[in-house]
């Protein structure tokens, strides 16, 4: 089965195709993907950390059709028995080079570190080559699609903060900031020769943090707690993990409350917006001490899991 354009449908959802692959450093792998398809793809505004999703063939090297298909695809798609309908996993755009029917999107993979779980997608990422196929769900121009996360408003003062797998986010969030936009990023990789050049507000400081041998998310953690001010806390037990944490000032996954207008800032914090996304025991460990002993007002952040050490993700 082959997939088609599929017009009707708000979102582009069809196959394309690996144009070049290149390994950054011992950690990321950047893939162009290129297809005349792709002439539709846009937003309205910025790209800042703009996920899209991408279908991986299953184990016999195939992908699914989407022929036809119409607003109830993703549920006919996970009747497909898993063997046969392949992997879905979530990526953000990190650069869209070219236009119209060159349009190519550009996608760094993070390949886990050795005594974690590798996904379908590093583990398809380590061997790409020109001329392998994807399928891609990706927003269509004047369609909307969600999937932007970064919506800082009228803050002040920015604190981004990521591990391995969210660091391709926060440069494609950082090369669209406002010249004037003011903050830090702290970025904790694998090694440091996964450090990279990233164009960024001169207001903006960025903070690269290899860990070397030091625990995943130690130095993160740490880090974004000193800079607030906030001194020495231990991460969060396994057992404590939010396995779905998903938090931002328009959504809880826990189903919490979040309406919080009228609500003050909270003290010394006026004007902040942080954004921080990685491992989810790492973040579950900053979304409860920012939120609940800093006392941050839940619109002043987005608290994402991208993924859970050891646990396989969900298609």
């Amino acid at each position: 089965m082959t997939a088609t354009a599929t017009h009707s449908l708000p979102m582009i959802l069809d196959e394309v195709e690996v144009v070049a692959v290149e390994r950054l450093s011992p950690t990321y792998v950047r893939v162009e993907l290129g297809s005349p398809v792709l002439a539709d793809f846009g937003v309205d505004g910025p790209l800042y950390d703009q996920r899209i999703k991408l279908v991986f063939p299953n184990d016999a090297g195939s992908l699914p059709s989407f022929e036809g298909a119409d607003d109830s695809w993703l549920a006919t798609w996970l009747h497909v028995p898993a063997s046969e309908r392949g992997h879905m996993r979530t990526y953000t755009v990190r650069e869209v080079r070219g236009t119209g029917g060159d349009t190519r999107l550009v996608v760094d993979f993070a390949l886990h570190p050795d005594g974690c779980a590798t996904g379908p997608g590093s583990a398809w990422a380590s061997r790409a080559s020109a001329g392998d196929r994807l399928v891609v769900v990706a927003p269509r121009r004047g369609q909307p699609f969600g999937g932007i996360e970064f919506v800082p408003g009228d803050a002040r003062q920015l604190v981004l903060a990521a591990d391995e797998t969210a660091v391709p986010a926060v440069c494609s969030i950082l090369e669209d900031l406002p010249a004037a936009a003011r903050g830090i990023a702290f970025l904790e990789v694998p090694d440091p020769a996964d450090v990279q050049d990233v164009d960024h507000p001169v207001g903006v400081e960025v903070v690269w943090l290899p860990r070397g041998e030091e625990p995943l998310g130690t130095r993160l953690h740490s880090s974004v707690l000193a800079y607030l001010g906030a001194g020495s806390v231990p991460l969060v037990e396994p057992a404590d993990v939010d396995p779905d944490l998903w938090e931002t000032p328009a959504y809880s996954s826990s189903g919490e409350e979040v309406e919080t207008a009228g609500r003050p800032a909270a003290e010394g914090y006026g004007g902040l917006y942080a954004w921080i996304a990685g491992e989810s025991g790492v973040v579950t460990a900053l979304r409860r001490h920012l939120v609940k002993e800093l006392g941050m007002d839940r619109r002043q952040v987005a608290f994402m899991g991208y993924w859970r050490r050891g646990v396989a993700m969900r298609s």
